[in-house]
């Protein structure tokens, strides 16, 4: 990089596993303002390097991990970056972000970016230290736990102070929907990152490091931290309990998933929620790299099942995934659970789904006792949960099934199973009901990695739990967005997501936590007063487009198109019972897909014209 720029170290590490090699690359200053870190980086180089026919699970996939200018900054929730490849479980792009402490670790030791290539004949970790970066041998790591795997990796390197970003079992045996985990209790969960790593062999980057980049506008970092400080109040909830006190709510609105999105009363739901865990088990609050807020739950149980609390504990999305949604309200076999999906290194969200899928395929004769080894997998079993957890963490026996993830795995059951393979794209839901919030169902039909919740609206968050008439967004009228009715999925609502969806992609970009209270003008002064760039809410608006068509032609090259921007079709009928009975209209769906084609410079097909391309310099 020639000249400089606030926030970024300015190099990119190139890692040729298949050739033993490390290569150093200077980060290009044009693509930094194009694409800005994190996400877009993702996008970039995945677009730009990657061919369209490669096999995810093959040598020419490449595993990205980026940083954001604000990384590694002081301003609150830059405790951030992101991690994406071609995906195995949908074969389109993944991205994730996740938080802990490795990204900012990651830009002290000297890079922006990890860029991993081939595969290794063997297993290998990577170890980078002040700018200094080796290939080490991981063979007697392999087979090991998260947890195990980092106290021998920081026993080997001489030093605590490594943070690690690895696999465990799940992804060395390849598990579509494995996760990276950043140390024991953060997670890169969506899209089978984890199981692109443990294709190439590679079961951890450990990295350590003090260099730290200035931003362009100290004084200005200094403003937004005292703002934060004057604001950080909205946040006391998240401090006090974690993501997760709002079960008994989501309830009686018809929110909760419960019973494979089938049902809709949960009469325990407290007894998954953040309040009774802090009344119940757990033992503290921890929080990701200089952030105040703190809004990760420690928990700690001896019986009946050991719960260690160096995992953590469970958030929103798991007590979901593996409670309301399995009809489970046992907080501890739910713990239990989330613990055993870290120290393997498994997407809490599609190890629940799928495991849900198939209580419903248990319970319509689609699968047998004498399929599942004897285990009765009924909805409101937790030992069967987590026995089965462990099954496909190891691939056995009906866990080789569930490994694939529902929307695999009900084609081989056969016709009658996909109608309970909750999906899009082939990536499971996450734990909020699309026939209640209409904008969430269309985000998570068009959004380019799957059913994606962070990258998308809760057309909920907006209006009060459901209780207003009409949607208000504060930080995006001066855009030009004006509110749109509640209930309503009208050319109004569209033009909400599709702003909305590019202010949470530039949050995937920076790479800032999407919890943070920042308006969309708050966001882009960060970015000036970080990178030194003289941008606008304007500009920043365009990056976010680039990003998301960007993606959105990765996944049209690899014949991902119209014809799986669908939700799954339980959605346009009416669940079992609950205070919600309302669903989803296919044709109103249909015309709100268009319409987002439309504003997007897409034709019929969901396909950006060339025009479009241009426009956006991705040509």
């Amino acid at each position: 990089m020639e000249k400089q720029l606030g926030g970024y170290i300015g190099k990119v590490l190139r890692v040729k596993l298949n050739e033993g090699r490390l290569l150093e690359e200077d980060l290009d200053p044009i693509m930094c303002r194009r694409f800005l870190g994190g996400a877009g980086f993702i996008a970039h180089y995945l677009m730009q390097e990657v061919p369209a026919g490669i096999d995810p699970l093959g040598a020419e996939n490449k595993l990205i991990f980026a940083s954001g200018p604000v990384t590694g900054t002081s301003v609150p929730g830059c405790g951030r970056h992101a991690v994406g490849a071609v995906s195995p479980l949908t074969n389109g792009v993944a991205k994730c972000e996740v938080g802990e402490y490795w990204g900012a670790i990651l830009k002290r030791a000297g890079f922006d970016v990890v860029i991993v290539e081939g595969r290794s004949d063997s297993p290998v970790y990577l170890a980078i230290r002040d700018g200094k970066a080796e290939i080490r041998p991981a063979g007697h790591l392999w087979g090991k736990t998260t947890k195990e795997t980092q106290e021998a990796i920081r026993k080997e390197l001489n030093s605590s102070k490594f943070r690690l970003s690895m696999i465990g079992p799940g992804g060395e045996n390849l598990v579509p929907y494995a996760c990276i985990m950043s140390g024991l209790t953060d997670a890169a969960g969506r899209g089978g990152l984890g199981a692109v790593m443990g294709s190439k062999n590679l079961k951890a980057i450990a990295v350590k490091g003090k260099k730290s980049p200035a931003p362009a506008n100290p004084e200005g970092i200094r403003d937004i931290g005292r703002w934060f400080k004057e604001n950080a109040g909205a946040l006391s909830g998240l401090s006090d309990l974690g993501t997760s006190p709002t079960q008994p709510q989501f309830s009686e609105i018809g929110n909760l998933p419960v019973k494979n999105y089938r049902d809709g009363d949960f009469p325990n739901a407290y007894n998954i929620t953040s309040n009774y865990i802090k009344e119940t088990i757990r033992t503290g609050m921890e929080g990701c790299w200089c952030c105040p807020i703190k809004c990760k739950k420690v928990v700690s149980v001896e019986a009946p099942y050991e719960v260690d609390p160096a995992y953590g504990g469970p958030e929103y999305e798991t007590l979901g995934a593996l409670g309301s949604n399995c009809g489970i309200d046992d907080v501890i076999a739910i713990a239990r659970g989330s613990q055993l999906c870290n120290a393997y290194s498994l997407d809490t969200i599609s190890t629940g789904m799928s495991i849900s899928f198939a209580m419903e395929c248990f319970e319509n004769g689609l699968i047998t006792k004498q399929d599942t080894g004897g285990i009765d997998l009924r909805f409101g079993n937790a030992e069967a949960m987590l026995e089965v957890i462990e099954l496909i963490a190891r691939r056995k026996g009906i866990g080789e099934l569930l490994s694939l993830g529902s929307a695999k795995a009900a084609k081989q059951i056969g016709p009658e199973a996909e109608k309970y393979a909750i999906h899009v794209k082939g990536l499971e839901l996450p734990m909020h009901e699309p026939r209640l919030n209409q904008g969430l169902g269309l985000g998570y039909m068009v959004c380019p990695t799957g059913a994606d919740h962070m990258l998308n609206m809760v057309d909920i968050v907006f209006s009060g739990l459901g209780s207003a008439e009409m949607t208000t967004v504060p930080d995006a009228i001066p855009l030009g967005v004006e509110p749109a009715p509640f209930r309503s999925i009208g050319p109004a609502k569209v033009r909400l997501l599709a702003t909305f969806m590019q202010k949470r992609i530039i949050q995937d970009a920076m790479v800032l936590c999407g919890m943070m209270p920042y308006s969309f003008m708050q966001m882009t002064k960060i970015i000036r007063d970080v990178t030194g760039f003289n941008t606008t809410e304007a500009e920043q608006l365009r990056v976010g487009e680039r990003i998301l068509t960007a993606m959105r032609m990765i996944n049209v090259e690899r014949g991902i198109g119209t014809e799986a921007d669908i939700l799954p079709k339980r959605f346009f009928q009416p669940r079992k019972g609950g205070p919600f009975g309302g669903f989803l209209d296919q044709t109103q769906m249909d015309e709100a897909k268009q319409c987002y084609y439309q504003m997007m410079g897409w034709d019929r097909d969901g396909v950006p014209s060339r025009a479009r391309l241009e426009e956006l310099a991705l040509v």
